[in-house]
């Protein structure tokens, strides 16, 4: 796993060969940030959620980039071992991992957030029910942003929040604004 920029760009961290995880390519990274930086300046105070971290490299990401606080969600315990063990290599204080139930997280935080980031299991059920939990719990800050990261065979296109798909070799990201969309 690389970072692609900012104050860690460069850093590579060694994922471990038993871990389940499905890390974003470098290629779909690196475009997910291009279109994100049309969105925000990473440096100004900005919160993210990250919901199904994985291996934690979306939050490495935005904590390189200048994120000022990163909520990092993993229910798996090696996953999340991992996470804090390369947060403490950082030495950074602006992630917070919590190992838990991410669909539990979002019933209950009281928090809201600039930017959230969902990477589930492609295969995971309640896959489509993401985006509409977080407008129900009102998750997002005034003009945040909610990406999903899914497989080729879901569509969000008809979601009152959706923005734009955009599709990278398998990977599609489908992103959403707090405020809805005029019809």
């Amino acid at each position: 796993m690389r970072i692609i920029s900012g104050i860690y760009k460069g850093r590579r961290f060694e994922i471990p060969p038993t871990f389940k995880a499905r890390p974003t390519t470098d290629f779909a990274k690196e475009s997910l940030f291009n279109i994100l930086s049309n969105y925000f300046d990473f440096t100004d105070s900005i919160s993210a959620l990250d919901l199904f971290a994985g291996t934690g490299s979306i939050s490495l990401e935005l904590l390189s980039r200048g994120c000022d606080r990163v909520v990092s969600i993993e229910k798996d315990p090696a996953h999340y071992s991992y996470i804090n063990k390369v947060i403490q290599e950082i030495k950074t204080t602006k992630c917070m991992p919590i190992r838990g139930d991410v669909f539990k997280f979002i019933d209950r935080t009281k928090e809201k957030f600039d930017l959230i980031f969902a990477d589930p299991p492609y295969t995971l059920e309640q896959l489509e029910t993401i985006p509409e939990l977080i407008f129900k719990n009102e998750l997002l800050k005034e003009k945040g942003i909610l990406v999903l990261e899914h497989g080729k065979k879901n569509n969000f296109e008809s979601h009152s929040h959706f923005l734009e798909r955009r599709v990278y070799g398998s990977v599609n990201f489908s992103f959403f604004s707090s405020e809805k969309r005029s019809e």
